[in-house]
């Protein structure tokens, strides 16, 4: 079924289908599909999982939760036969979208950690932080550094991007004024 984007726009708007604005209505020809209720988390597949999870440490996220996770709902989940993998949560102590870090032991993983930006993929995740230069500043001495510069848009917002461990992306943004 094809959702247009105007008919789902359309349904925030409106309320179609008699549910409330929120959450988003997903709605397809012949009336509505489901509900997005919240971001729940991002997930992140990595070799060192300790290595990743030191990085986001270093920005202020704690671990909610670390486990081994395998089994046919796995299996069927991620559509891989036989898995096996280690998944770290993280969560900023405010609350909020989660991180979940996952390293497999089953099936060995492939690498790519030096994408560049432009590469067709989930490339970077995003934080708006306080004390951009501070963060930097941590980051440096921690030995991860800037993928560019730091830019400044319009007298509105810093940002910059860093590359962590495995060639995970993280942008950073720092709201002026």
């Amino acid at each position: 079924m094809i959702v247009a984007w105007w008919r789902v726009a359309m349904a925030r708007a409106y309320g179609e289908c008699g549910r409330s604005r929120a959450p988003v209505s997903l709605v397809a020809e012949d009336g509505c599909m489901g509900q997005i209720r919240q971001f729940d988390h991002v997930g992140i597949t990595v070799a060192d999982i300790d290595a990743a999870a030191a990085f986001f440490e270093l920005l202020g996220f704690e671990t909610e939760g670390r486990a081994f996770l395998e089994g046919e709902f796995v299996d069927a989940v991620i559509g891989i036969p036989n898995s096996r993998s280690e998944v770290l949560t993280l969560r900023l102590p405010g609350g909020g979208t989660k991180l979940e870090l996952s390293s497999f032991v089953r099936p060995e993983h492939t690498r790519s950690p030096d994408a560049v930006s432009t590469e067709v993929g989930l490339r970077n995740i995003c934080f708006e932080v306080e004390g951009l230069r501070d963060i930097l500043d941590q980051l440096a001495e921690a030995g991860y550094g800037l993928v560019g510069d730091v830019g400044e848009m319009e007298g509105a917002w810093l940002m910059t991007y860093v590359r962590g461990p495995e060639g995970i992306i993280v942008a950073l943004a720092e709201r002026l004024g």
